[in-house]
């Protein structure tokens, strides 16, 4: 089963920008829909935005015209660009596949913190 590391986080102030990465252990190339997740302190772990192989993105309400993401299969890597990001954003950021019959165990994640 593929495994997926993420990274790319850290301190941001509002309004900023940041780029986050998703490398896997193997081949994303099967894995039709690839997803960001964020988990906020006290809430629950929530979706994000996916992204289909052949490049057809969903974006939650809250980030949409926000934040962008894309997949490079022969990297084997998912990316997150965030902009205007804001402190509601503050989170875990996780990525997996989004069919639950595809998930692989959750990684550690990678901490956003938007703060001044």
């Amino acid at each position: 089963q593929v495994q997926f590391v993420e990274s790319g986080g850290g301190l941001v102030q509002p309004g900023g920008s940041l780029r986050l990465s998703c490398a896997a252990s193997g081949s994303i190339f099967s894995i039709y829909v690839m997803g960001w997740y964020r988990q906020a302190p006290g809430k629950q772990r929530a979706l994000v935005a996916t992204v289909t192989s052949d490049g057809t993105t969903y974006y939650a309400d809250s980030v949409k015209g926000r934040f962008t993401i894309s997949r490079d299969n022969a990297k084997n890597t998912v990316y997150l660009q965030m902009a205007s990001l804001k402190p509601e954003d503050t989170a875990v950021y996780y990525c997996n596949a989004f069919r639950t019959t595809e998930q692989s165990a959750w990684g550690q994640g990678t901490l956003v913190t938007v703060s001044s």
